[in-house]
């Protein structure tokens, strides 16, 4: 099966200073990917780069067959790439319902896209609060409004940063609900986050990033077996 994403040799400094050090990550339609590592380590730029966000030293990004590294973060979104970002970064003066419509496309054409009404069944809690604007939702609900956001542009790709850093333990019981249900509906999903029991029953394959270099990568079984490997790279 050809991949859908391919990051080969990604290298990314910040002026003088470089960060990633030849990045590898493969991933097919349909799977569930993770990226991880401490904070530091490279995992943030890494998706940065991949949604046009910092431009690439070295190495080169593929998705669905085209080469994507040097494109404008508005190209490579419409191509398919939606990402999650860290902090949520939701829009202090848009209402819920304003976020969602602002954002809605289908330019699959897909025969059952998400749209704003889909995003309140996955979400009820946003329903509840589709005249709120986004400064005055708590941090679980702007998480759910973040991802439903991404979900309407109807993504091939949802990229998770931190998808459940700082949220109440029942938020990220929601939260991951939701994502084990996109994964059952086949949506390629990368996820970074710091809870590697529930990403290793969520996703296929995992790449650990070190100082900006690959030092594992494996699937789901490799790691569970091998605690070792979380007390070295990943301080748990």
């Amino acid at each position: 099966m050809s991949a859908l994403l391919e990051i080969k040799g990604l290298e990314v400094a910040y002026g003088p200073s470089q960060v990633l050090f030849g990045i590898d990550l493969t991933m097919t339609e349909g799977e569930a990917a993770t990226l991880l590592g401490r904070n530091g380590m490279g995992k943030t730029t890494t998706l940065r780069a991949l949604c046009g966000l910092e431009p690439v030293r070295a190495g080169s990004i593929r998705f669905a067959g085209e080469r994507i590294d040097g494109w404008r973060p508005d190209r490579i979104g419409r191509a398919g790439i939606a990402l999650v970002p860290e902090g949520r970064q939701c829009f202090p003066n848009l209402t819920v319902d304003e976020h969602l419509q602002a954002f809605f496309a289908n330019r699959r054409g897909l025969a059952a896209p998400w749209t704003p009404a889909s995003i309140y069944e996955l979400f009820p809690r946003l329903a509840e609060r589709r005249r709120n604007l986004g400064n005055q939702l708590s941090g679980g609900e702007q998480q759910m409004l973040a991802i439903g956001r991404a979900l309407v542009t109807n993504p091939r790709l949802l990229v998770l940063d931190e998808a459940t850093e700082g949220l109440a333990p029942l938020i990220r019981d929601e939260i991951w609900a939701c994502l084990d249900r996109l994964r059952g509906e086949g949506q390629s999903v990368l996820v970074v986050d710091k809870y590697v029991e529930r990403l290793i029953a969520l996703a296929d394959h995992h790449t650990i990033v070190e100082r900006g270099r690959v030092v594992w990568a494996g699937n789901s079984a490799a790691l569970d077996a091998d605690h070792g490997i979380w007390h070295r790279y990943l301080g748990l």
